[in-house]
């Protein structure tokens, strides 16, 4: 793979003079949009009150090292990273409570651990995503931008037929996106309730009846870093709402 196929898109996009990307949420109906900036009417409100009661929680918390929440502005913007291996920012967390705090991991998508995901990116609103640089992460960037480009499943379909040579049509009622990762966590009105960036990836290999990738799998990580990358320099809104 050519190092200049790594490039994110948003330097593409400069020296061509224009950045045509849009973000999953310019393609939602306006009161969805309304929905997102209100934060009195965010749907992920009680998550994010859940997420503040436990920053402060117990003689281990997370204020008891960061402080209050909004010391970790600008820390959303840089993830997934490579620290031994892969880890998103959920992963991240995980790894906070199991080494600082001496406490069992909590399952994947459990509800506290989305609830200080989604309060820490919050922390980053208005920022562009600055995905971190570095051999394991080009490494990851490059097996990501392959599985993007695969066909899998038995409908045959990549994600790049969708999210790209697809996007803006109509799917089941509703606009394809070009698959930017701006505002994750999302509440998804579908799910009712918060998911991470692995969710959304997992429920697209059940839509094509693809093989299922396991939690924090090399794949589900990989993904995760080239799409980061794609969406560079996007300003961030998270925690979003979609459909």
């Amino acid at each position: 793979m050519k190092a200049a196929l790594l490039l994110p898109l948003v330097f593409v996009a400069l020296a061509a003079g224009a950045d045509e990307r849009r973000s999953g949420r310019d393609t939602m109906s306006s009161a969805l949009r309304t929905l997102q900036a209100d934060d009195a009417q965010h749907p992920a409100q009680l998550a994010l009150a859940l997420g503040r009661e436990l920053w402060a929680q117990g003689s281990k918390s997370c204020a008891s090292c960061h402080g209050e929440p909004d010391k970790l502005r600008g820390a959303a913007t840089r993830y997934p990273a490579w620290d031994q291996g892969l880890v998103d920012l959920p992963g991240r967390i995980q790894r906070c409570r199991v080494r600082h705090q001496q406490q069992p991991a909590w399952q994947r998508e459990a509800e506290p651990l989305l609830a200080l995901a989604a309060l820490v990116a919050q922390q980053s609103r208005g920022l562009p995503l600055k995905p971190p640089q570095g051999a394991e992460l080009d490494q990851a960037a490059s097996q990501g931008q392959r599985l993007y480009m695969s066909r899998i499943g038995a409908l045959n379909l990549s994600c790049a037929q969708c999210h790209d040579e697809r996007a803006g049509q109509r799917l089941g009622g509703s606009m394809i996106p070009q698959g930017h990762v701006d505002d994750y966590p999302v509440f998804r009105l579908e799910w009712q309730s918060l998911g991470s960036l692995q969710r959304r990836l997992r429920g697209c290999l059940s839509g094509v009846r693809a093989t299922m990738w396991d939690w924090d799998s090399a794949e589900l990580l990989a993904l995760e870093v080239y799409l980061a990358r794609r969406s560079a320099g996007m300003a961030m809104q998270p925690p979003g709402v979609r459909p």
